[in-house]
């Protein structure tokens, strides 16, 4: 996994976390469910680009 990668990823990741916290101060269940989308984005691309690696290696 690249470097830019991770950055980006993590950045997904905490954007995500970032706006269900938001949503659970605000009660906003829209901005809930992008949060978790933001957060799950983040998880399968940083599997993508695990397997990706994995089959670099061989």
């Amino acid at each position: 996994m690249g470097a830019e990668d991770k950055v980006s990823n993590k950045a997904k990741e905490l954007k995500g976390k970032a706006k269900k916290a938001v949503a659970r101060v605000t009660g906003d269940e829209s901005l809930m469910a992008e949060g978790r989308l933001d957060e799950a984005e983040a998880k399968v691309r940083k599997v993508a680009e695990k397997a990706k690696d994995a089959i670099k290696r061989r």
